[in-house]
């Protein structure tokens, strides 16, 4: 899988006006989430990061889940499987496998670390370098104590150093919110009694995609997604082909509790803005850099997607 194709079959926008529900009305930490998703993958959609892997040898996804799983070490397979939670074993373990038998862990997080630095820095050439490191520092401030207990992807990335500079320091921040609130999801998930494929339909079917497509792109079979739809219609949560209204309540509490095991990062942010519409500005600027992450073809300018992370 090359970046082209994924291109060709991600990049496609949605019609003007368009939103997706969770983002209406939304709380702060949702705010937060959808304000940084571009910035914080800028490593995996951005082309220049995908040609200096794929000069590794690694595909566009090999390179996807071939860094993220080294930010925890040299796991085993299964490992990375159970961490990241919601693509199918099979060809996360063969996926895995293939990258890391590529080149090794410091190279790979090397290469991952300038190459989209450098990509970040060409996308926000005409943003005052000041206020991005003005922001960058109230976020990596919220981020750096923040509770690591049962957080791996997030405590493994906490132990890569900060790299310098002001683009830098805003991508490493934004990422480590998005591990941080990822690993905490997983867990509220979990404890809700979801398995992998649940998660999916759920969140598919909450911020407004189709029903099996979020599902499909994670490589779960057809058979296995009907199998897991038929399971939530015993619930009671699906209607059809649609969240019933006990499933939309049920997926509203996981985002809620999900947005409690943030609060101390939230808390964190709001302390460090100074005046009464500091907040709102620093939520607004970091959506602004992140639509210029998506202007320059660098994160998919479908609205579903980047609401669904």
């Amino acid at each position: 899988m090359n970046r082209a194709e994924v291109i060709a079959t991600a990049f496609v926008p949605t019609l003007p006006g368009v939103v997706s529900p969770p983002t209406q009305d939304a709380s702060t930490a949702r705010r937060l989430r959808d304000a940084i998703e571009p910035i914080a993958m800028h490593s995996v959609w951005c082309e220049a990061t995908s040609s200096r892997l794929g000069a590794l040898g690694l595909d566009f996804f090999e390179s996807y889940v071939t860094c993220r799983a080294s930010l925890l070490g040299e796991p085993e397979p299964r490992v990375v499987v159970a961490t990241f939670a919601v693509f199918e074993p099979t060809v996360i373990c063969a996926v895995y496998e293939a990258g890391r038998s590529k080149c090794d862990r410091a190279e790979l997080l090397a290469a991952r670390d300038e190459s989209t630095i450098a990509s970040l820095a060409a996308a926000l050439t005409d943003v005052d370098t000041e206020r991005i490191g003005a922001v960058a520092d109230v976020l990596l401030d919220a981020v750096v104590s923040a509770d690591g207990t049962g957080r791996p992807l997030f405590s493994g990335l906490r132990e890569q150093p900060v790299p310098p500079g002001a683009i830098g320091r805003l991508w490493r921040a934004c990422e480590l919110i998005r591990e941080h609130r990822g690993d905490s999801h997983v867990a509220v998930c979990v404890a809700a009694g979801l398995s992998p494929v649940a998660m999916n339909v759920l969140t598919e079917l909450w911020v407004g995609m189709p029903i099996a497509t979020y599902s499909g792109s994670r490589f779960w079979s057809a058979p296995t997604i009907a199998a897991t739809c038929e399971d939530l219609r015993s619930r009671g949560w699906l209607d059809g082909d649609q969240l019933s209204e006990a499933g939309r309540a049920m997926r509203d509490q996981i985002e809620a509790a999900t947005n409690e095991l943030q609060a101390s990062i939230i808390n964190s942010v709001v302390a460090g803005c100074v005046g009464e519409s500091a907040v709102d500005e620093l939520l607004n600027d970091l959506a602004d850099w992140s639509q210029q992450c998506i202007d320059t073809n660098a994160f998919p300018p479908d609205v579903f997607k980047r609401a669904a992370g």
